[in-house]
Parts: C-alpha cells; structure tokens; sequence
C-alpha cells in the first residue's frame, strides 16, 4: 500500500485518495490517471461510497503531468497529441465531473496545471494557507490542457481566465479564494481535519439527491433555461422515488431532523 502512486482507503462512507509521488510534487504518470479514472467510476457504482476526497502526499497537491519521457514534437505521429489528451487528461478531468458522489478537493500545497485542473474540477476545494495555484501552460509554451479552458471561465469569467492562462503567475490560496476557485482557505494544520469533517457531512447526506444537484448544476452552464428547467423537473422525478427523499418529506412531517441512508 505504502508503495502505491494513489493511496486509497474507505471509511465513514467517505472514499480518500491520495496522490503519493511526492518526490515529483505527485506530478500524474499516465498509470496514476487510469487508477484514479477507475476509483472514481467504482465510487459511483459503489453504495459504501458517499463521498471522495483527493488530496497530496507531502509538501504539493499535483505539479500536473509528468512529462518526463514524454516525446518530442519531431518524434510524434500527427494527431498522437490529441489522442493522448483526450484518452488520458481530459478522461481524468470528466471522471471528476461525471463522478456521482461528491468529490472534495484538500489543496496542501501547489497545484499547477492538470493538477489546478483536477481541483477546480471538484465539486468542492478546501486549500491550505500554503497552497497556491498556477496556470503553467503558457510558461512551457503549450497550450492549456486537461479541461482548463472549460472549467476556469465558468469559474471565475473569460477576463479573469485569460488574465490567470496568459500570464502564468502563482495564485496564493487567498487570491484563489477571492476569485471563487476556491470555497475556504484553511491552516495547513487544519486541512485534513476539515476535509474530512466536510466528506462526513457530505456522507451523511442524501446520496442520490446531491447526485443529482451536480448533474444539474455541471449542466446548467452548457444549457439554455429551457432545457435546465426540463432537466431540474426530471431530476426532482426521478429523486422523489428515493427513500431518502421520502425520509425527508417524512422526517419534515414529524418534526425532527432526517437519517439519510443514501439510498
């Protein structure tokens, strides 16, 4: 286990992933990319799983890909790099996005490129005081990647993305915040601790509902009113024949509070 690049424990309801190459700042191997795409794709089929949590192993949350031995551009086939990104970066980020639990980001140090990617595709981030965010792309001369130009302008607007993939500077954990990549700065300290209390709450909850409450969420910004209105209504549908749904209305009833099962 010590020896895996992507630690994985199940406890509480909650499913913990850790990224453990942190002589690299836990840059992704492609092997760690299909581990990760498969533990959350069991996560979602899994009823003991009702949360996930992604976090580091030592002083950085994910430096992004590991380009090490990675072809240069003579030496390439044309079309093998957008072969790669969609079978390897973007799989990984849509795994995040199309996960049916939610899924924590614990941010306890530099997240740069795909791994500031991987974050902001959680349903959540929590970041350490120390943690800092850094749209590296245009520093190697690449274009950005792994779903960055998709997820950063629904997150903080096209000035603010342009502003953050132009330049390339290292965001703190405050800034990152500010801007609304992040939902709370924490004491590095306190980062674990707070994750887990978040993943709990989270675990405690109606499983399905909060399913759901993503899909349409990750769908609205992709979809006219129309469509997101069809798609709430159906959500709602489907979610009523839960039995967490009905412990709720029941629970609402009889005046005290509701035990979700997740089911």
């Amino acid at each position: 286990m010590s020896q895996a690049a992507v630690l994985h424990t199940t406890g509480d309801h909650v499913l913990s992933l850790t990224l453990n190459r942190p002589e690299s700042l836990n840059a992704l191997t492609p092997g760690q990319r299909e581990e990760i795409v498969r533990l959350l794709s069991e996560a979602s089929a899994t009823a003991e799983v009702r949360a996930v949590v992604i976090t580091g192993a030592g002083r950085g949350f994910c430096a992004g890909a590991d380009l090490r031995g990675a072809a240069l551009p003579g030496e390439r086939v044309a079309g093998d790099v957008a072969r790669t990104l969609r079978t390897g970066a973007q799989r990984l980020i849509a795994a995040v996005l199309d996960c049916e639990k939610p899924v924590i980001a614990a941010v306890n140090g530099t997240a740069a490129g795909l791994g500031a990617h991987l974050a902001f595709a959680c349903d959540l981030v929590l970041a350490a005081q120390s943690a800092r965010f850094i749209e590296v792309f245009v520093r190697r001369g690449l274009v950005p990647d792994g779903g960055g130009a998709y997820l950063l302008p629904r997150l903080v607007g096209p000035q603010r993305a342009k502003e953050l993939m132009f330049f390339g500077d290292a965001l703190t954990a405050v800034d990152a915040e500010r801007l609304g990549l992040v939902n709370r700065v924490v004491p590095d300290t306190d980062l674990d601790r707070t994750a887990r209390a978040w993943a709990e709450r989270l675990a405690a909850g109606p499983t399905r509902a909060l399913a759901l409450t993503k899909q349409l969420v990750n769908a609205s910004l992709d979809a006219d009113r129309a469509a997101a209105f069809a798609a709430e209504a159906a959500a709602q549908e489907i979610n009523m024949t839960t039995a967490d749904a009905q412990e709720g209305v029941r629970s609402f009833v009889e005046r005290r509070g509701a035990e979700f099962e997740g089911r």
